[in-house]
């Protein structure tokens, strides 16, 4: 199976050489790794050219926009950037971070779990945070869900699910569609990526509103949105984010931000989430 990785990239000069580095040590390596350098001001550009010249099947797209971080929409953008310059001719496709260090097995790992089930839609392995000299899982998610920083599709389930949405909420509605066109999503516990940058490191007061409106915009509805921005923050060890989430969810509401589901979408969604609460429960 050929897999491709696209990578958007913002002032990555610090780790996008620890990520193309994992990536050239893979016991299978991909057909094509596209690094959407968006705007940077450092050295991310000339890094990256660097390993294109040794390695052809690396390549660089340079795009430009705010440089303001705003969670979902902006590296979304910038994979949307690099997506318009690959071809058809791919199995698998990986929506990748530049802070990751992939173990050497992972992709060949990740491509047996797709061959043993043609109704795997969607793999992925763990995100680990060096705190105090070890890496730790970073449990932010539920053990079934794939973290956004690696995300490898299957290329029909890509297709069905309508690609990744830029909107913050992606990394989420992206595997709750893949649940409505019944594809199978897959963890896998032994495979360790070593994430060099704790998610949320970036964002800003707008941004954590922004978390409660993608609750809106997934179609969870008041209830929902409320166990899961407690849940959330708590995770996040900052209870005082629920506030923050929950006025994000009214001021969309409000607003009437357009959902990134359909009308049938969201009603399975919402079902869908109550039956995961009632199994954790019972």
């Amino acid at each position: 199976m050929k897999y491709y990785i696209v990578i958007p990239s913002h002032n990555e000069e610090k780790f996008i050489s620890l990520t193309l580095e994992s990536l050239v040590q893979q016991t299978v390596l991909p057909s094509k790794v596209v690094v959407v350098n968006d705007n940077s001001t450092d050295r991310t550009e000339e890094i990256v050219k660097a390993f294109a010249e040794k390695h052809p099947w690396i390549s660089l797209v340079n795009k430009t926009s705010e440089a303001i971080h705003l969670p979902g929409s902006k590296v979304i953008q910038a994979f949307h950037k690099g997506l318009e310059t690959i071809d058809e001719n791919y199995d698998i496709i990986v929506k990748a971070d530049a802070d990751l260090i992939f173990p050497a097995n992972y992709f060949e790992t990740i491509l047996n779990h797709f061959k043993s089930d043609d109704t795997i839609g969607m793999a992925g392995g763990f995100a680990y945070i060096e705190k105090n000299g070890d890496w730790i899982l970073e449990n932010l998610t539920d053990k079934d869900h794939i973290r956004g920083a690696f995300k490898a599709y299957r290329k029909a389930c890509f297709k069905q699910i309508g690609g990744l949405r830029p909107a913050m909420g992606w990394d989420t509605v992206d595997e709750l569609l893949c649940k409505f066109y019944n594809w199978k999503v897959v963890t896998d516990e032994r495979l360790i990526v070593k994430h060099l940058k704790p998610t949320g490191a970036n964002y800003n007061k707008a941004s954590r509103y922004k978390q409660g409106e993608a609750f809106y915009t997934l179609g969870y509805g008041f209830f929902i949105t409320g166990i899961a921005s407690l849940k959330l923050a708590m995770r996040k060890g900052k209870p005082l984010l629920f506030l923050d989430y929950i006025k994000g969810f009214w001021k969309a509401k409000s607003e009437r931000k357009p959902l990134l589901v359909t009308e049938e979408q969201a009603k399975f969604i919402r079902k869908y989430r109550w039956k995961k609460m009632k199994e954790k429960l019972f």
